[in-house]
């Protein structure tokens, strides 16, 4: 049976990938902060709990081991888990954070949304080099290629965890190893302020939501159909692809329009 891990399992995205794999038959290692949470999804799903801190590469690299020789070999990490803070009143360079207040939001964003990748890809890849297979998908966010207006942390990192997929791919991608990052605008999830199973779709910040809320499992089912498809650049909002190409045609003009929009939101 395939065996896939999903960290930030226990809600959100996480939860809803765990859902949609185990119905296609596949052994899920559910990952999260939460114990509970994580506990309640595997056994939901017919899966495996496991409670550990992303950031922490000893954890991760435990887990990796334990999960080859105790569940099967991984032929699926997925790096779901991510944090976002907002900007402090400082603005780009606050340390603390607006929305979820925070010692310093730098430090854990950069520990969470790219460290977790990087120490995942570093545990788990060694295995599946050695037979020759193996799938990674990263979710990053939109914020990864455009920004997220009122969170520098959080679009900083996830440039970062977009910039590092592309690392992977390019290194291991000619050696059975199929990578794939998300990059997501608004979804339905406690990070805009949704929480599970809430029917409301009204949440959303810094005009994320300008396109829509879509709910986390019409994503999981995006990502899980592309991943497979085996396509790099998955984007759950289509809309992304033509701000995309807006900012590489003309930076300078793409800022201009971010500071208006910025402007538009504050009223």
């Amino acid at each position: 049976m395939t065996v896939a891990v999903v960290t930030g399992g226990g809600h959100g995205i996480g939860r809803a990938l765990c859902r949609r794999l185990a119905a296609d038959n596949v052994r899920v290692v559910v990952v999260d902060l939460d114990d509970q949470a994580a506990r309640t999804v595997a056994d939901e799903v017919g899966g495996v709990a496991r409670t550990i801190d992303v950031g922490d590469e000893v954890a991760i690299k435990a887990l990796v081991e334990e999960i080859e020789s105790d569940v099967g070999p991984i032929d699926l990490f997925v790096s779901n888990a991510g944090v976002a803070f907002g900007d402090g009143a400082a603005g780009a360079v606050s340390a603390e954070g607006g929305l979820n207040p925070i010692d310093d939001r730098w430090e854990t964003c950069w520990r969470v949304n790219v460290m977790a990748h990087v120490f995942a890809a570093r545990s788990v890849i060694p295995h599946m080099l050695e037979r020759g297979r193996g799938r990674l998908v990263n979710i990053a966010s939109a914020a990864g290629l455009l920004s997220q207006i009122g969170d520098a942390a959080y679009s900083t990192t996830k440039h970062a965890a977009v910039g590092f997929a592309e690392s992977l791919a390019i290194d291991y991608g000619d050696r059975g190893i199929q990578v794939s990052v998300v990059c997501p605008q608004a979804v339905a999830t406690r990070m805009i302020g949704i929480e599970d199973d809430s029917e409301s779709m009204d949440g959303g910040f810094g005009g994320n939501d300008i396109d829509g809320i879509m709910t986390a499992d019409e994503v999981a089912d995006i990502i899980v159909t592309e991943s497979q498809a085996g396509k790099f650049l998955i984007l759950t909002h289509p809309q992304v692809a033509t701000y995309v190409g807006r900012k590489a045609d003309d930076h300078d003009r793409w800022i201009g329009g971010m500071q208006r929009f910025r402007a538009k939101l504050k009223g």
